[in-house]
């Protein structure tokens, strides 16, 4: 099983490849909490993502025969990008296979960092089965995302720097996928200051970690359904999981909302991007999906900020709609001369800013004298927008609230 001093041994070669990433505390979250935060901006590596160190110490520990033939991966996206740069760096070649689902932006960061890309299968348990048969085929080395000890100390590191910048941590709060990160991270911290507690975080779609503990053995899903990618995983791996059962302390799960909401709110106060594995830890904390005491000294660890645009669009949106920060409403009016003129008058008294207005004559399930009119509105928070919708009913508007 992996030891601490395995990734006391890989602080070297991921320090060729990956640079210490700072550890703050947080003013905005320790106040909406109640515990000490302090936020480590893993976001901030080199290729966006703590899967650089795991990739930097595997391949750092290739043979010269390996070297020669190259190393073929799987993955969603950040840890190829990983791989991709480490093994540039090491003058080693690189095959990377992704899912056909993964985000461009990951394919094209993956490919500018020197490693050839091949889309296949639609998640990455499929795309792993083809980068297994180019290893077969190819003989390269196969440099597996999370269930590998080399891969785990890498990512270990971040534990190790965890500790030393701040010895007074109680918690240690950090994203699940297959295991790796947070067995890196348990290995390190436990065996450092054995009293932190390590709390691993899921989403709701992906629990397999969750569900195997609760067995008592490894299990994994028939599909995932998540906006964190990143931890996007069916199965935890079969190295990991002794690791996580004897040094995790618990695997809490949350939901996409939450998600989301915590990415908007890291986004909005913390000023800093992350995707959504990245913006899992904080979702845990936010949502009181752990107990922790009040002054409890958190770190959640932001594991990645690699992003997809459209995602980005669609996530703050959400968050949005889920803090009443913005409403889509749908009403009918009479089609007369400043009726909606009087619609409006009531949404500029209440204060409600439009964003989008669509006025429909054609819709054939209003009368032929009436008009259907859809609003997208921005409002200040749930309380405002029961105000407007009150407000409007009261007014003799029948208003149906589609987001």
């Amino acid at each position: 099983m992996l030891e601490l001093d395995d990734i006391r041994e890989a602080v070297a070669p991921v320090s060729e490849v990956a640079r210490r990433t700072p550890l703050e505390h947080s003013y905005t979250f320790s106040a909406m909490t109640g515990a000490d935060v302090h936020l480590k901006f893993e976001n901030t590596q080199r290729t966006g993502s703590f899967k650089v160190r795991g990739a930097a110490n595997r391949i750092q520990r290739l043979s010269d025969a390996e070297r020669e033939a190259g190393v073929v991966t799987a993955s969603a996206g950040n840890h190829a990008q990983g791989v991709a740069l480490a093994a540039t760096r090491a003058g080693v070649d690189a095959t990377v296979v992704m899912p056909e689902t993964a985000p461009i932006s990951k394919v094209k960061a993956t490919r500018s960092y020197g490693a050839a890309v091949e889309l296949s299968g639609i998640d990455y348990d499929e795309a792993q089965a083809r980068a297994h048969e180019i290893e077969v085929e190819e003989e390269r080395t196969y440099v597996h995302a999370f269930d590998d000890e080399a891969v785990m100390a890498g990512q270990g590191t971040i534990g190790v720097e965890l500790v030393e910048d701040l010895p007074a941590v109680d918690t240690v709060v950090v994203p699940v996928g297959g295991g790796g990160l947070i067995g890196g991270v348990a290995t390190a911290v436990k065996g450092i200051a054995p009293d932190v507690r390590v709390v691993g975080v899921q989403a709701e779609g992906a629990s397999s970690v969750a569900d195997s503990l609760h067995k008592g053995r490894v299990t994994e899903a028939e599909q995932v359904d998540t906006i964190a990618d990143g931890i996007a995983v069916r199965g935890v791996g079969e190295r990991t999981f002794p690791v996580i059962r004897e040094r995790v302390d618990d695997v809490v799960t949350v939901t996409d909302a939450e998600i989301a909401n915590a990415l908007v709110l890291l986004l909005e106060r913390g000023k800093t991007l992350v995707e959504g594995a990245g913006a899992a830890p904080l979702a845990a904390l936010l949502a009181e999906a752990f107990d922790y005491e009040a002054d409890e000294t958190v770190v959640p660890i932001l594991s990645g900020g690699n992003v997809d645009l459209n995602l980005l669009t669609t996530v703050i949106l959400r968050g949005l709609v889920d803090q009443g920060r913005y409403v889509k409403l749908r009403t009918v009016l009479k089609d007369r001369p400043g009726a909606l003129d009087d619609l409006l008058d009531i949404l500029t008294d209440e204060r409600a800013n439009i964003y989008a207005i669509q006025h429909d004559r054609t819709n054939r399930d209003v009368a032929l004298n009436a008009a259907e009119v859809e609003l997208e509105l921005e409002t200040r928070g749930e309380d405002h927008v029961e105000g407007l919708l009150a407000r409007l009913r009261d007014a003799g508007y029948e208003v149906d609230l589609l987001v």
